[in-house]
């Protein structure tokens, strides 16, 4: 075996001979890549996908359930009075994303929801 890359090697010179141990060795990659990784990566996608599609859920429904508990401690006051005010703040979101300033009624109107400052 090694005689042979030896006399190839004096017949063809050095460059010739690495060109076709890298063609090769792409061609096994490639080969490898496709045949092996692809597969893969192709459930890996499906999975991936999944798995976004329920934080979009889950994301939709935080958002919903905040925006109940906001509207039912705006309309109904004396809610406020039987919940100890750190038990409230417990469920208020501080995130950006859930955004608290604003509860939406309609498409048309939207209140400013204030905290009243306790004493």
């Amino acid at each position: 075996m090694i005689e042979e890359l030896v006399d190839g090697i004096n017949k063809y010179g050095f460059p010739i001979i690495a060109a076709c141990g890298m063609g090769y060795f792409i061609f096994y990659v490639w080969k490898w890549a496709t045949e092996e990784i692809d597969p893969v990566l192709g459930s890996a996608r499906t999975t991936l996908i999944g798995l976004v599609d329920r934080i979009r859920m889950l994301d939709n429904d935080m958002i919903r359930l905040n925006t109940k508990l906001s509207i039912a401690l705006e309309l109904h006051p004396e809610l406020k009075d039987r919940f100890d005010e750190n038990r409230i703040n417990q469920f208020i979101t501080t995130s950006k994303v859930f955004d608290q300033s604003k509860v939406a009624y309609s498409s048309k109107q939207s209140v400013d929801v204030e905290k009243k400052p306790t004493s």
